[in-house]
């Protein structure tokens, strides 16, 4: 590989541990707030359900598979549901509804007070998850928005709103993940202190 490349790709590790560091610092216990009310919902039998478009689909199905499998500790399944991973469904309701309502009408199908709805848009501007946390709030579920750049309308009228205040996609992208794992790992350490059946 050529010696710009080498430099390309330590340019992006380099922003990468940046753009971490730079949440850490204010970001840290917003998340770990966040966690502790996401574990504390699933373990009393509360759904989370999650969404997003594109990479952040990826992300939402990623969390859920974390929930549902296991993150790091053997523990029982948590309920959790990724609104984008049924085709059928997601298809059916942009063709009759419009794409906006792909999100909200899921979310008014399976959600109830005390369940969680967790928005993820690298912009803060996605319509169908705004709309989603928007059916949410008003169905009594706690609404939690993972964003990018300024938060947009998902930032200001989410009930918790964790921010990546990056330009880069990419970058986001990346902290993003990170967030959820660390939400994972903080709902595995609240699994080792359940009582056991």
């Amino acid at each position: 590989m050529s010696s710009e490349g080498v430099r390309l790709i330590r340019a992006i590790f380099d922003e990468s541990v940046a753009a971490h560091q730079r949440f850490s610092v204010e970001g840290a216990e917003r998340v770990e707030h966040a966690a502790g009310l996401i574990g504390r919902a699933l373990f009393s039998g509360h759904l989370l359900v999650a969404f997003g478009n594109g990479g952040s689909a990826g992300d939402a199905e990623h969390f859920v598979a974390e929930l549902v499998g296991r993150f790091e500790v053997e523990r029982r399944p948590l309920p959790a549901v990724a609104l984008t991973s049924d085709s059928s469904v997601v298809t059916a309701i942009a063709n009759d509804y419009g794409y906006e309502r792909v999100f909200a009408r899921q979310v008014e199908a399976l959600g109830k007070p005390g369940d969680i709805a967790f928005g993820i848009s690298t912009s803060g501007r996605s319509k169908n998850v705004e709309a989603a946390l928007a059916s949410a709030k008003t169905r009594g579920l706690l609404t939690i928005a993972l964003t990018g750049r300024d938060g947009g309308r998902m930032g200001v009228d989410a009930d918790i709103h964790l921010n990546v205040a990056e330009a880069s996609t990419a970058r986001i992208q990346e902290v993003h993940r990170t967030i959820i794992h660390a939400i994972c790992l903080i709902v595995d350490r609240m699994a080792e202190s359940e009582p056991r059946a």
